[in-house]
């Protein structure tokens, strides 16, 4: 079997905090293959994002990461920042979630970019530089690119603005790109062009996408496979078609059904809602994270150790004793 690209084994992100040790990442694992889109999904407070910090090794000195992040082979976890830094944006590159906050507000556009490109290839002349500039932002489709390569990132749109990001993120070729909620605060036309420019640009460049949303319409469109966290772990992992058709935790099952369905609706009703609240990291609960809040759980059975992943088929995993039931009832 091929190795991965990415192979994530057991990561843990910890904090001190006043209130005890805060586990915001608690014993995560997953796999990236080449040229694939894995879409990560879940709750504000999941641990989407410091995943793909810590991937990057990019959280505070305060943050305690352990586990393994192995990318093309290589260890990442422990790797000094100035080996990092010959990984970050060249083989790894990443999308952050607010364009605008992510981009100095006193530099143009094109000098971002180019200095962008300039980190990894010192040798290159302002000519070449520019020129590979002008060629990103026609991928990304934004029109008078060099016209645009003078402005400032407020004289952009917010979708243009998360364009100008992709761009940044493509420009030395990566091998893996993280979009960290690339579609948040845009209306929905402008995320369905911004992910159609991710699609794109994954189909001519052949990068593999990790794909940070809260959003399953997103992953529904774009991602091969899903990993559905919920506590600072994964409850459950499989295709798309898998995740969508027969969930088989009950957190899934939750989030999919608090999707609004026009076919479904019925005239003043309310969309599904997940009662309770999700766990705090730094109280987690031994059993399973989502028992407090689980219509399933079972007092004694659920609650007490925290359960191993079930194989449902060869493509899906569940962190649910009942795993094979849930998913069994949603085929019926």
């Amino acid at each position: 079997m091929n190795e991965p690209l990415l192979e994530v084994t057991d990561l843990r992100v910890d904090y001190k905090t006043h209130a005890g040790p805060a586990h915001v990442v608690d014993g995560l694992s997953f796999r990236v293959e080449p040229g694939e889109t894995l879409g990560i999904v879940g709750e504000s407070g999941s641990g989407k994002t410091m995943t793909s910090m810590a991937i990057l090794g990019l959280l505070p000195r305060a943050a305690r990461v352990s586990g393994s992040v192995r990318f093309e082979g290589q260890e990442l976890v422990g790797l000094s920042d100035r080996r990092l830094r010959d990984i970050r944006g060249r083989r790894i590159a990443m999308v952050f979630q607010d364009a605008l906050a992510a981009l100095n507000p006193v530099m143009t556009v094109g000098d971002q970019l180019t200095e962008a490109i300039r980190v990894h290839r010192r040798q290159a002349t302002r000519r070449e530089l520019t020129t590979r500039a002008t060629e990103l932002l026609e991928l990304v489709g934004i029109p008078s690119p060099v016209r645009r390569l003078a402005q400032f990132p407020h004289e952009f749109s917010g979708g243009m603005r998360q364009r100008v990001m992709i761009a940044m993120s493509i420009a030395n070729e990566p091998r893996l790109i993280i979009a960290d909620e690339p579609t948040t605060a845009l209306d929905v036309t402008v995320q369905a062009q911004v992910l159609d420019v991710l699609g794109d640009v994954q189909r001519r460049t052949g990068a593999a996408l990790l794909l940070i949303t809260h959003d399953l319409g997103v992953v529904a469109g774009l991602a091969d496979r899903v990993l559905v966290m919920y506590g600072g772990d994964q409850i459950e992992q499989g295709g798309v078609e898998d995740i969508f058709y027969t969930p088989a935790h009950p957190y899934t099952s939750g989030l999919l059904a608090s999707l609004p369905a026009m076919q479904r609706r019925v005239p003043g009703a309310r969309l599904h809602q997940i009662a309770g609240q999700p766990p705090a990291p730094t109280a987690l609960p031994p059993g399973c994270r989502f028992a407090e809040r689980c219509p399933h759980a079972e007092p004694g059975r659920c609650d007490r150790a925290k359960p191993e992943p079930v194989a449902v088929s060869a493509t899906q995993k569940a962190r649910c004793v009942r795993a094979g039931e849930i998913a069994a009832e949603v085929t019926r």
